[in-house]
């Protein structure tokens, strides 16, 4: 019984395994509750190419009476969902009260696709 459960058990592990990249990158806005909590809103980055370089984007939005502290770092993914380098260390911005500030971040690798904002207080 014992050798019966572990081949179903490696056979469904066989099953889950895939040619799909293991990052959703899909995903490009991942905010942790404390940050919506304290009062900061955002949209999705958007993306644009300049001057051989891609640059991302997004306005936070501080809907409280005092100041945020946020911190944020944006992730860079190629067409095939593949993290590129280098990684820039994580940033802190501070918004202002009823105020929207704008985070941005740049890599010089053309071939990057996607991007994903990650904020946590």
């Amino acid at each position: 019984m014992r050798q019966w459960c572990c081949a179903v058990l490696l056979l469904g592990l066989a099953g889950c395994s895939s040619d799909k990249p293991m990052i959703n990158t899909s995903q490009s806005l991942v905010m942790e509750s404390s940050v919506l909590s304290a009062g900061i809103i955002t949209d999705e980055p958007t993306l644009a190419s300049r001057d051989a370089q891609m640059r991302a984007s997004s306005v936070l939005y501080n809907q409280r009476e005092t100041p945020v502290t946020v911190h944020y770092r944006f992730y860079w993914y190629d067409e095939k969902g593949l993290e590129l380098e280098p990684e820039e260390p994580a940033q802190t911005q501070t918004v202002p009260a009823h105020t929207s500030v704008e985070v941005a971040s740049q890599i010089g690798n053309l071939t990057a696709s996607k991007v994903r904002l990650y904020l946590y207080l």
